[in-house]
């Protein structure tokens, strides 16, 4: 995929933010890879892939290099230096070079192993952070970090094989049933999860669905066809709209809130390429 004319300026706005916070490639001197949303290092880079930046472009190698750098034997990724190793952290960073094509990588495919064995008993992964104190709800997995999880495995040679995938996938379909706020940093799906966001950041209909669209488990499951419908039930000629945006890409032209989106509708699309429908 290469970036069409129309996009160039939304990759230029990016890449103009990448000394925000001090150093280069948008992050800070001491590493906190995750600072500044969206302009982190970490959605900085998902955008522009988005976009249709190559990962083999320079900038992103040096992205790729910077959180190599807070990689751990143990497997997992220390995106905020100082401070706790949440599974989130490493989930997020799985995803990271997973989309970038390192899901062969030595690293990566220890980071992986570590994520499959430390799956919590629900079949989420579970974040020791009481943010929110704690009650009943929060002996659940957090599902947007499982989400995630799925997010990187799909790029490897688990997806529909391992079973410890399927058990999340469980999970989350489950969530649609509860709906209620669950886990220790409380994920619910209310009106904010049923707007339609883009690009893929917070725990969202459109994010869950087009997740969920590549594993076998959930693709004929009546919860997960409900989401569908309900993603669905918000195109308008065949095209999906934006409704919510982070502020501050609220004039990038791949996600204007209100219009339609070509790149979001690339990615309904391919839920239902992934569903083995007809795309109108």
């Amino acid at each position: 995929m290469t970036v069409k004319k129309q996009y160039i300026p939304d990759i230029e706005t990016i890449l103009s933010h990448r000394h925000d916070f001090g150093d280069d490639y948008w992050t800070t001197p001491d590493r906190r890879l995750l600072k500044g949303s969206p302009f982190s290092a970490y959605n900085s880079a998902l955008m522009l892939m988005e976009l249709g930046m190559e990962p083999s472009e320079p900038v992103l190698k040096e992205v790729a290099d910077l959180f190599f750098s807070v990689w751990k034997d143990d497997g997992r990724f220390q995106l905020y230096p100082k401070s706790s190793i949440f599974p989130c952290q490493t989930a997020n960073a799985a995803y990271l070079f997973c989309r970038m094509g390192y899901q062969s990588d030595d690293r990566l495919q220890k980071t992986l192993q570590h994520l499959l064995d430390t799956q919590y008993v629900d079949g989420g992964w579970r974040c020791e952070k009481f943010s929110y104190g704690r009650g009943p709800e929060t002996e659940y997995s957090n599902p947007m970090p499982t989400l995630t999880v799925l997010n990187a495995f799909r790029f490897t040679d688990c997806l529909n094989r391992e079973p410890a995938l399927e058990q999340a996938v469980d999970f989350l379909l489950e969530h649609w049933i509860i709906r209620k706020p669950i886990g220790p940093c409380h994920y619910g799906m209310g009106t904010l999860f049923m707007q339609v966001e883009y690009p893929f950041g917070n725990y969202n209909l459109f994010q869950y669905v087009y997740v969920l669209s590549f594993y076998n488990r959930a693709k004929e499951d009546k919860r997960f066809l409900e989401a569908l419908d309900a993603l669905r039930s918000k195109l308008v000629d065949g095209h999906i709209i934006v409704e919510r945006v982070v502020p501050k890409l609220a004039k990038l032209e791949f996600c204007r809130k209100g219009t339609p989106s070509e790149l979001a509708t690339l990615r309904y699309r391919e839920i239902l390429a992934n569903l083995g429908r007809n795309i109108a």
